[in-house]
């Protein structure tokens, strides 16, 4: 959430920077977290005079009695002022509970550079790079392709699972899984921590990570359990280190994710809906940061450097944009997206999404910066960019390299992880029929 404080001090800030947002709504969330936040401060005045009250009287009764005069009258006032605290310190509480709701409504301050659009067509190319093929020999749609191949089934997911679900088989899991080794070992040569984080995240921490909204749109909770299965690992990255003080001199603390992500929402409707373009489960390498506030500008143009390199590796033409304010979302102060080029779709398509979400994460999570022996004041900034998200990648690289033969030509970089090999197939028959 963002900082208290500055609604306090420089309310026409806060009104100006949520103004580029285009929506009145946030202004007028902003006056009822003020007014709310003016009464909870009087409310907490006026338990403080209780309390000195009570305290005074206590006094006065000690000393009546230990002079030998009579204290039914102060003993009568007395009486009143438990139920008098319990009320004020009810309104106090409920006060600070419904501005508190209401502040984590308020999305973060956006960056200056941020353009200004309504929507993700007003979004700024800042890169390119590569040649813009044409569809060659994935002329049919990716999930038909890799089901002819024998290396997917979607039909019998859907059967199983319901659509937006895939079966991988053979060399594309071998695929899938040398994608996800090459992320994580270029992001350990960058002096990222690999971590397999929990895989379901409880509601506190979750609303303190994510726009409230998702959980109504994007996650599946476990029915009967206080837990949701999780979106991407930024998640439960951002929770690792809820409630405590980092050293800082320890950070940037670089952590490179590895998780399966589980998500309700799968985008709208359009090309090659059949595959793994648009699904409910996927496998992610994502990177996360710690960092001092004054770091972030830098880490966030960095993570975008190391996800460019991570596509030219793997020799995936694609694009940079930089997130309007009307597409930015509620979490991030600023966004980049690189969008790879997909040939038979003859479109640049979202695989990486890279965020500077400044102090507002760390904040909600009670995160602070300090040392040994001293408490923490500053609030550590997170940022959080995709690495690699193996479902979109593997529909490039099919687009890409998928030959007139069946055989797909492996990108140079993954031919380690794969024994050597330059080409996966030809295909086989499946041992089993069709379903």
């Amino acid at each position: 959430m963002i900082d208290i404080e500055l609604l306090r001090s420089d309310r026409a800030r806060v009104e100006e920077n949520l103004g580029r947002r285009r929506n009145p709504a946030l202004l007028r969330l902003v006056a009822e977290v003020f007014e709310e936040d003016v009464a909870w401060r009087a409310t907490v005045q006026e338990a403080d005079r209780v309390r000195a009250q009570r305290n005074t009287l206590g006094q006065r009764i000690a000393a009546a009695r230990k002079a030998g005069e009579t204290t039914d009258a102060l003993l009568a006032e007395s009486k009143a002022l438990p139920e008098a605290l319990k009320e004020v310190e009810r309104r106090e509480a409920e006060l600070r509970r419904s501005r508190d709701q209401h502040l984590a409504r308020i999305p973060n301050l956006l960056d200056p550079s941020v353009p200004y659009g309504k929507d993700d067509t007003e979004n700024v190319v800042v890169a390119t790079w590569g040649s813009r093929g044409t569809v060659g020999a994935a002329k049919r749609p990716h999930g038909e392709a890799l089901e002819e191949l024998g290396w997917a089934d979607f039909e019998r997911a859907r059967r199983a699972s319901g659509a937006g679900f895939y079966y991988l088989e053979g060399p594309l899991v071998l695929l899938d899984l040398s994608l996800q080794r090459f992320a994580l070992d270029f992001l350990v040569e960058r002096g990222f921590t690999p971590v397999v984080p929990p895989f379901m995240l409880r509601r506190e921490p979750y609303e303190a990570v994510t726009d409230l909204n998702d959980f109504e749109s994007v996650m599946y909770k476990v029915e009967g359990e206080d837990v949701y299965l999780i979106a991407t690992s930024e998640h439960p990255l951002a929770a690792l280190y809820q409630g405590e003080i980092l050293d800082e001199e320890a950070v940037p603390i670089r952590l490179a994710g590895l998780s399966v992500n589980f998500r309700r929402e799968i985008g709208g409707h359009g090309v090659d809906q059949k595959g793994l373009f648009r699904v409910h489960q996927f496998s992610k390498v994502e990177q996360f940061v710690f960092c001092r506030p004054e770091d972030s500008p830098k880490i966030h143009e960095e993570l975008r450097e190391t996800a460019e390199e991570i596509f030219r590796r793997l020799e995936i033409p694609y694009r940079v944009v930089n997130v309007c304010t009307g597409d930015v979302g509620t979490i991030a102060a600023k966004k980049y997206d690189i969008e790879a080029w997909f040939p038979r779709q003859q479109a640049y398509r979202e695989v990486v999404s890279c965020s500077n979400c400044t102090d507002y994460q760390a904040r909600s999570l009670g995160i602070r910066l300090g040392r040994a022996g001293r408490p923490g004041k500053v609030v550590p900034h997170t940022l959080n960019s995709t690495a690699i998200a193996t479902s979109r990648a593997l529909v490039a690289i099919v687009e890409q390299h998928l030959q007139e033969d069946g055989r797909l030509e492996v990108p140079k970089v993954l031919r380690p992880y794969l024994g050597g090999r330059e080409h996966l197939g030809p295909p086989r028959p499946r041992a089993h029929g069709a379903p």
